[in-house]
């Protein structure tokens, strides 16, 4: 039974007068912070406030770079070389870093957003270039990447510091990846379904697909969603959850 797990949540995703999540009311609750870099969302504004907001609670600063898609929400395929894919996630989890460092603190780790997450899962070649970006930042940053997916077999091979990442407020395939959005059970949205799901995966190193198929995982950090409305209550309940049980909260 894993006895830790780092809380990560997706965060930082205003952008001009759009507002998007409850950043300062989930920051305390989590250990890591993925904050959007500019491309899917967020900009420089509101990067520099969500990573002093992290470095003021102690909690790990991430990069979150997608896809250039504004208008989607990083959250439409598009067809990209792998050095394209190199380029971006360079460039953005730089300007993460940079801000890291005015504020006096340092990038902890990278965590692909969206359609470039579920993309390079997949896709070998594309987790690859994902993971040469990720080496090239130096400084020990680490990769976040879907639990038993290519994208964790290509941060190994470079030899870098690969944290498994398994999801409490969304559905499963058979495959191990996420289901759609948009497919029934694809985003759960209570708080006690979270909370059962996240236990098996902690307790029993599976998750329980939408077919009823029991698939493994390797929980080494657990996301929830920033923009999703219960973000709040499922954090609170999960850290109970985790208090009752012994189970301690770290950054990797």
């Amino acid at each position: 039974m894993k006895k830790s797990i780092d809380l990560n949540c997706d965060m930082g995703e205003s952008f001009g007068a759009w507002k998007m999540g409850a950043d300062a009311a989930i920051m305390p609750l989590i250990t890591s912070a993925n904050i959007a870099a500019g491309f899917h969302a967020g900009d420089p504004g509101t990067i520099r406030t969500t990573v002093r907001l992290a470095a003021d609670h102690g909690v790990a600063i991430g990069a979150h770079p997608g896809l250039p898609d504004l208008s989607g929400f990083g959250r439409r395929t598009m067809k990209v070389s792998a050095q394209e894919i190199y380029d971006m996630v360079l460039y953005q989890a730089g300007a993460i870093e940079a801000f890291a460092r005015a504020a006096g603190a340092r990038l902890h780790h990278v965590k692909c957003h969206g359609a470039l997450y579920n993309m390079s899962a997949m896709d070998a070649e594309l987790s690859d270039a994902i993971a040469r970006a990720v080496l090239d930042l130096g400084g020990g940053v680490q990769l976040y990447a879907l639990s038993n997916s290519r994208m964790m077999d290509a941060g190994r091979k470079h030899g870098l510091t690969t944290i498994g990442e398994v999801f409490g407020d969304r559905g499963y395939m058979d495959d191990g990846t996420l289901a759609p959005r948009g497919q029934p059970g694809g985003m759960i949205e209570e708080a006690s379904k979270s909370v059962a799901q996240v236990l098996s995966m902690i307790n029993e190193g599976v998750v329980v697909s939408l077919s009823g198929k029991r698939v493994p995982v390797a929980p080494d950090t657990l996301c929830l969603h920033g923009d999703q409305p219960g973000a709040v209550a499922f954090a609170t309940a999960l850290r109970q959850t985790f208090a009752a049980q012994g189970i301690a909260l770290a950054a990797p």
